[in-house]
This record gives C-alpha cells, sequence and structure tokens, in this order.
C-alpha cells in the first residue's frame, strides 16, 4: 500500500544521518514533473584523519563528484538537499535492515522494508569500485551465480564480473532523453542463452533505476525458453520473458535498448541488422568468435604486405576480430548510430571484451565514412556480413 510520502522521508532521513548506523544509500531517478542534477548518488560514512564523514558521491553523464560531509554541521543539510531534489528511487541499508523507497506520479512512497540485520559498515576511505547490483541479491542465487551464503562462487566470479560490468555500460548510457514517454522502457536480450544478463538488466532496471520495463530474452534452445520463463516465475517477475527463436526471426515486436553478450559470429550481426531494422535508440553488443572474416581472409591472397601478418594462423585471427568490428562500427554508423568501440571489462574475465556501444542519432551518412568504408572492403576482398543484413 502506498504511504504518506513525508513520514517516509523523515524516516530515510534519520537513516541517512546516523552515523553509526548507515552502511550505504543510493538515490537514482527522478519524481514525476521533477529535474534532479544527478543521474545517481551515492552515500555511506567513511572515516577519514578529520574524523567521520558521510561521504557524497554525485554521478553526472560523464564522471563521479566526490564530497565528504562532516557530521556535526554539514551531513544533516546536505541529506536534506538530496532528498528535496526530487529523486523517485531510495535504496538504504543500515546494520538494523533495508528501506527501499520508490515515489509514485501522486507523489506518494511506495515501499518496500527489510527488518533482518544487513552487513557491518566498512568506514575505509578506499574502496573498490561499488556494485551496481549487490553480490547477495536473491537473483543471483536463482540464476546459479550465488550460492546460498549470498556469495559469488568461485566458478563464476567471471560471469558474475562480465555481466556486472555489461550493466555498468548500459547504466552510462541509458540517459532520461533516451527513454520512452507514457510507456515501459522496452528490452530484448537477443542470444540470451542462461539469461544472466537478462535477469541483471531487469533487476537494475526495475530496482535501482526504478524504471518501467518489459523485457524479451531470445535464444533458440527450447530447455532455455522453459528454463528461464520458470526462473521468472520463481522469481514473481512479471515484466519478463523469454521466447524461442532465431535472433533474426525470434517474434519480437521492436526494442529501446538491444543487449546482446557473446553471441557468436554472425549471430552478433544478426542482433545488430534487427536493432537497426527496429530503429533502437540504444544497442550493446559484446561479440564472440569471428569465424566468418577468418574465413573469407584464408580465401586469398592478402593485400601487399600484409601476408606478412595473414601467414600466421593467431595473428589472421586477431586480425579479422579488429577488421569485423571496425566494419560492424562503419556500418552502424552509416545506419545512423553514434558508435564507440570499448573494453567494457578486463581480458582476465573473458578475451571476448569487445563492446560496440551504439546510440542511434538519425544522422545521415558520412560521406567520408562511407568512402573508408568502401576502400577498406575492397583492399581485403571480403564481404561483411551485417552489410548484407541491412
Amino acid at each position: 500500500m502506498p504511504e504518506p510520502l513525508e513520514p517516509v522521508l523523515a524516516e530515510l532521513r534519520a537513516l541517512l544521518s546516523d552515523p553509526r548506523g548507515l552502511v550505504r544509500a543510493i538515490a537514482s531517478g527522478r519524481r514525476h514533473n521533477a529535474e534532479v542534477k544527478w543521474r545517481r548518488v551515492e552515500l555511506r560514512p567513511v572515516q577519514l584523519k578529520a574524523g567521520l564523514r558521510l561521504q557524497i558521491v554525485e554521478y553526472d553523464e560523464r564522471q563521479a563528484h566526490t564530497r565528504n560531509a562532516g557530521y556535526e554541521q554539514h551531513a544533516g543539510p546536505a541529506v536534506d538537499d538530496l532528498l528535496a531534489m526530487g529523486f523517485g528511487n531510495w535504496h538504504v541499508k543500515s546494520v538494523g535492515g533495508e528501506i527501499q523507497v520508490r515515489i509514485t506520479r501522486k507523489g506518494e512512497a511506495q515501499v518496500h522494508r527489510v527488518a533482518e540485520r544487513q552487513a557491518d559498515q566498512s568506514l575505509s576511505h578506499n574502496r573498490s569500485k561499488p556494485r551496481l547490483l549487490d553480490a547477495d541479491d536473491p537473483f543471483w542465487q536463482a540464476v546459479g551465480i550465488s550460492g546460498a551464503d549470498g556469495k559469488v562462487k568461485p566458478s563464476r566470479q567471471d560471469k558474475y564480473r562480465q555481466v556486472e560490468e555489461f550493466i555498468r555500460e548500459l547504466d552510462t548510457v541509458l540517459k532520461p532523453e533516451l527513454l520512452p514517454v507514457g510507456r515501459a522502457l522496452r528490452v530484448v536480450d537477443l542470444g540470451c542463452g542462461n539469461a544472466h544478463l537478462s535477469f541483471a538488466a531487469y533487476r537494475y532496471l526495475t530496482r535501482t533505476r526504478g524504471l518501467d520495463v518489459t523485457l524479451v530474452g531470445v535464444d533458440v534452445k527450447r530447455q532455455a525458453r522453459e528454463r528461464n520463463n520458470a526462473l521468472a516465475a520463481e522469481l514473481g517477475w512479471d515484466g519478463i520473458r523469454f521466447v524461442e527463436g532465431t535472433i533474426a526471426d525470434a517474434p519480437v515486436d521492436g526494442a529501446d535498448v538491444v543487449l546482446a553478450l557473446h553471441a557468436c559470429d554472425t549471430a552478433t550481426d544478426d542482433a545488430l541488422a534487427r536493432a537497426v531494422r527496429w530503429q533502437a535508440p540504444i544497442v550493446l553488443a559484446a561479440p564472440c568468435c569471428h569465424h566468418d572474416i577468418q574465413t573469407q581472409l584464408r580465401s586469398h591472397p592478402a593485400p601487399g604486405a600484409y601476408g606478412m601478418v595473414t601467414r600466421h594462423g593467431i595473428l589472421r585471427e586477431r586480425l579479422a576480430d579488429i577488421l569485423t568490428d571496425a566494419f560492424r562500427a562503419a556500418l552502424m554508423r552509416m545506419a545512423g548510430y553514434r558508435v564507440e568501440v570499448v573494453e567494457f571489462v578486463p581480458s582476465e574475465h573473458t578475451p571476448r571484451n569487445t563492446m560496440l556501444r551504439a546510440i542511434r542519432t538519425g544522422s545521415p551518412p558520412d560521406a567520408a565514412v562511407t568512402a573508408q568504408y568502401a576502400e577498406l572492403v575492397e583492399t581485403w576482398a571480403v564481404k561483411p556480413r551485417l552489410a548484407e543484413l541491412i
């Protein structure tokens, strides 16, 4: 049941201002018809040489801004300012429990409280990068990443890190102006497999960002569809579903966000082509193997002195990776996207750590990009699969 907002804000203020009780707090999203200066704010107590302080980390679209407020004079006013700023979601962990607050369009508070002792405070000023999704979140156990003790299984550390960093990339690009108005955000995970990314994205978008979301996971295997739908039902998440079919032909109407994590070889091209046809505003794709271009490179002599490279199998494989993703980035730019090719996770967690991060601008093809793409294709005498698809 919704609760009156002011008493809930007073409850939050007491928790946020308690230097011995607060573990961590996150503010995100915005209330209806409100403007917020920051995309996200994190608060926690830290022990400095000057004494105990409330550390406030405020994230804009590009970087984090950190300040430390003394509890005697500055922490209270800082908390009051943040509570009045218009954030739509608060998630507060204290040593005595946890509270999640979502402020509705009517200005009421939807509140979920867990009256269980949480982890003890960590007051160290130096700490690792904050997690967007806690490792002890129950959904990680449901998908097999963590155990009953709420800790990530040693054998699943790499997958956990891959998914966490993929979600961090999504957090970076999902700006308010790209969100739909008056309807749910539509997300599609193409080639979802066991759906670790699907479940993590849904959890992050609905809980951390407080968004209304429908998510569809697509995989060619019937067993994946059945397992993943059963897990969604077990978790009680009615906004996520899974369908059986190929990336190119699965029954999905459209998407605002297209995700593809390690779709093998030209399956990544299928995912990118479908995103282009949907004119999806956001596309995040981490390719896997690149056999198609590798095979084409073996079928004819390399241009000029590049034969010194392609004669060695391992170098030809790496060159094919680079060429394939360069072609994809150029074709997406020609299709009206701003594209960046980034490393989304350190290589120790997966050698396939490249991501194509594309934001639709609708801009017409740039003549220079088109000419350079044509020259590169002619030079290497290859036919990129994505070009055939779009």
